[in-house]
C-alpha cells in the first residue's frame, strides 16, 4: 500500500506540524506501508520565526521546506495522482490554513489552492480513503463544499483544553455543511460512508505520547478500511 502525505511545509506556525509529520510517517511504516509525501512548489505564505512568534521578510518555498521532513524524497502534488496512491493523509499545522488554504485569514468564507482541491475531490471520487489532522479538516470543508456528502469532522472538543476555539472552527465546519463531532485527545471519527477520517491532534493540548497515540488511532482506523 502507498499511503499519501501531504506537507504545506516544515513548522507548526507557517507549515507543517512537525511532530505530526514525522508521528504519521512512522505508523504508516510500521504498517508495512510505503508513505508517499507529497509537497507544492510554491510561496509559503510567510515564515514565522518559530522562537518569537514574529513574521519574518526572507520567503520559502512549501516543497523545498517539505522536503526537510521526507529527508528529500518528495513529489510534487502536479505529478501525483489518485492510482499512484491507495489513500491520502494530510497532518495538520497553520500550513493547511495559511499556504493550502485562506482559512486562518477568512475563515469558512476562505479559499482552497485549487491543485489541492483537485486531489482531494479525485481521491473522494474514486472512493479512496482521506484522513485528516488536526486544523486539516478545514481542507475538506473547502473541497467537499459543494458536494453535499454530509461529512463527519471533528476538530477536537469543547470539553477538552486548547489553544484555539474549538467552537469557532466547529461552527466554520457546519457552514460548509460538515457535522462536527467532539472528540478529545483520546478519540478520532471515523466517516465510514465518506471514508474520512479525522482526529484532534494538536487543536487540543497533547503530550506527545498522548499525539502519537491519537495518530496511532487514525493510521490504524486507515488500515482497516484499506483492508477490509
Amino acid at each position: 500500500m502507498k499511503i499519501g502525505v501531504l506537507l504545506s511545509g516544515a513548522g507548526v506556525y507557517d507549515g507543517a506540524e512537525i511532530h505530526e509529520a514525522v508521528l504519521t510517517l512512522l505508523e504508516i511504516e510500521k504498517l508495512g506501508y510505503e508513505a508517499v509525501c507529497i509537497g507544492i512548489d510554491a510561496p509559503q505564505y510567510h515564515v514565522i520565526n518559530h522562537l518569537n512568534g514574529e513574521e519574518q521578510p526572507a520567503p520559502r518555498n512549501m516543497l523545498e521546506e517539505a522536503a526537510r521532513i521526507a529527508r528529500g524524497k518528495i513529489q510534487e502534488i502536479r505529478t501525483v495522482a489518485p492510482a499512484d496512491i491507495d489513500a491520502l493523509v494530510i497532518p495538520g499545522g497553520f500550513g493547511s490554513a495559511k499556504n493550502f488554504s485562506t482559512w486562518a485569514f477568512d475563515g469558512p468564507k476562505g479559499q482552497i489552492r485549487p491543485d489541492v482541491k483537485l486531489l482531494l475531490v479525485n481521491m473522494y471520487n474514486v472512493g479512496k480513503p482521506i484522513v485528516a489532522l488536526c486544523v486539516s479538516p478545514v481542507l475538506l470543508a473547502l473541497a467537499f463544499e459543494d458536494m453535499a456528502i454530509g461529512q463527519q469532522l471533528t476538530i477536537g472538543s469543547t470539553n477538552s483544553t486548547s489553544p484555539y476555539s474549538i467552537s469557532d472552527f466547529q461552527a466554520g465546519l457546519q457552514a460548509k455543511g460538515a457535522q462536527t463531532p467532539d472528540c478529545s485527545i483520546q478519540e478520532i471519527c471515523i466517516d465510514a460512508s465518506n471514508r474520512i477520517i479525522t482526529a484532534p491532534c494538536y487543536m487540543l493540548e497533547a503530550s506527545l505520547p498522548e499525539l502519537q497515540q491519537n495518530i496511532h488511532q487514525a493510521i490504524l482506523a486507515l488500515q482497516q478500511l484499506l483492508e477490509a
